[in-house]
């Protein structure tokens, strides 16, 4: 009687094809991770069945059939978003999801022939548990920088609402992405007797990690309220001359409600939908209402330079009080911050694609800012990130390290509709407030709005999808955390050291 053994994990023999499915099926669970359903086991499930099926002979093909189930089926909203408010048919959208998992597909995919390369080529039952984790750190900044980068659902966010969270401030978003991927490799290899120990090892490492984070020091600054209107414009309705009035009536009178109560109202990316140096009449019907609240305001609007006839998307900011001099002048001088990093095909058209703008006529032609992001209040130096900037942590250091003592976001998620998307993007945010130490205002047209406190955690919010304002208080800071001061740089360092070790001291071959 022939008695069953389990082969290797190293050795593993399934065909080309069922490899391909079962790490597809992996893939599309990944999405359910993140926000807003919250699976994290799931992920590491996920990343666990991955670790086993890459030890195959085709590690490049399953890398690459997760990340499309990943990065394709995880980005099915963009189908009805070109839709619906980008005037594509909808087999168009559906190549676009589709062309979004093909092209992120590959960052899977190089991390694990990547990573099988050097493991094998090492030799030593351990060297997988520790290229894996560590070599992530590596892709996942790629993802977020090459094509303009595209950080969405980050891997390090998911150790957001946990005790791990505060090692955020220390490694980032990107360096963090090493635990997940450790214990993922970590409970694969418990299922092989060779690298049993190491993945014990390393399975007390993560606890210990986890059990000895960092203390977050609270932030030093003054404490002050605030008002986060949500207004809740349809997007249909937003850039509608036949809604204007009716728009901006609006958002006055959620305003108004709560001047007298906050050191601050914001209002939403591209709340004021128009240009200020061509609207004069509005521009002074805004100021007068502003005048009467005597509180300072930051709007998101757009900014035309006459002599170039170039145009930013980002914030304003009405300093109160407002005296005579500035109620007398036109409200597009007050100060400006403009949108840094731009979304691609939907902000502007790359310069390596000019036929698509005749192809889709209704891509917008913004410029990208150069100024630092910073507003220049009395009370407190406001960092300005716009909508698509929050997924970027590089965007708020650069406004930290400029001298924001408070991160504000804005940003107009109607486009998502009802999708996991907006949910997916405020994470991002969580993920920015943690990794500097500064709260974040987070101000959205149909939500989520919510004051994020440096810990991550949500300390005011209102539901999704309704027309309210969100109150609170928020506190400046100047403290410094560790992802502050070194950036992306221990992660670099780590991965060089351990692949330079991993690849001069191979295990020795018998003759």
């Amino acid at each position: 009687m022939k008695i069953f053994r389990p082969r290797n994990i190293n050795q593993n023999n399934l065909s080309r094809p069922v490899l391909m499915f079962l790490a597809l099926l992996c893939g599309t669970a990944m999405p359910f991770a993140f926000a807003p359903y919250h699976n994290v086991w799931l992920g590491i499930f996920a990343l666990a069945g991955l670790t086993w099926l890459i030890q195959s002979k085709h590690p490049f093909l399953t890398g690459y059939s997760f990340g499309f189930g990943w990065f394709g089926f995880g980005a099915w909203w963009l189908a009805p978003t070109v839709h619906d408010y980008g005037g594509l048919s909808w087999f168009a959208g559906g190549m676009i999801v589709v062309s979004m998992g093909l092209i992120m597909g590959l960052f899977p995919a190089l991390w694990a022939w990547g990573s099988m390369k050097v493991a094998r080529y090492n030799g030593k039952p351990y060297a997988l548990l520790l290229i894996l984790p560590s070599s992530i750190m590596i892709i996942e900044w790629l993802r977020g920088h090459l094509l303009t980068g595209l950080p969405w659902t980050s891997l390090g966010n998911l150790v957001l609402d946990s005790p791990a969270s505060a090692w955020l401030s220390v490694f980032g978003v990107y360096g963090m992405a090493f635990l997940p991927a450790l214990l993922a490799a970590s409970l694969t290899l418990l299922c092989q007797k060779r690298q049993r120990k190491f993945a014990i090892m390393a399975l007390v490492f993560c606890a210990l990690f986890v059990l000895f984070a960092p203390k977050l020091l609270p932030p030093n600054g003054a404490e002050f309220r605030v008002a986060l209107i949500q207004p809740n414009i349809p997007q249909d309705q937003r850039w509608d001359a036949a809604f204007l009035q009716q728009s901006m009536q609006h958002l006055i009178a959620l305003s108004k409600e709560q001047a007298d109560n906050v050191d601050l109202i914001i209002w939403p990316e591209a709340a004021v939908p128009f240009y200020l140096e061509r609207n004069a009449g509005w521009s002074q019907w805004l100021i007068d209402h502003m005048q009467i609240w005597d509180t300072t305001v930051l709007f998101g609007g757009l900014k035309l330079f006459p002599d170039t006839d170039e145009t930013q998307n980002g914030l304003y900011l009405v300093q109160s009080p407002i005296t005579p001099s500035m109620a007398n002048s036109p409200l597009s001088e007050s100060p400006f911050a403009g949108k840094h990093h731009l979304v691609p095909f939907g902000e502007y058209v790359p310069s390596w694609l000019p036929w698509l703008k005749t192809a889709v006529p209704n891509i917008a032609e913004l410029q990208p800012a150069t100024d630092r992001g910073i507003l220049a209040g009395t009370s407190a130096q406001f960092g300005s990130l716009i909508c698509y900037e929050s997924l970027f942590p590089e965007e708020a250091r650069q406004r930290v390290l400029s001298g924001a003592g408070v991160l504000v976001v804005v940003t107009n998620d109607a486009w998502y509709g009802h999708s996991p998307a907006a949910w997916q993007h405020f994470q991002a945010s969580q993920a920015r407030a943690v990794e500097m130490g500064r709260y974040v205002l987070r101000a959205a047209n149909t939500g989520i709005s919510a004051i994020i406190a440096p810990d991550g955690s949500i300390t005011a919010t209102a539901p999704w999808w309704t027309s309210t304002a969100v109150t609170g208080t928020y506190r400046t800071s100047t403290r410094a955390t560790m992802y502050q001061i070194w950036g992306n740089t221990p992660a670099f360092v780590f991965f060089v050291c351990l692949l330079l070790w991993l690849l001069l001291f191979k295990r020795r071959r018998p003759q």
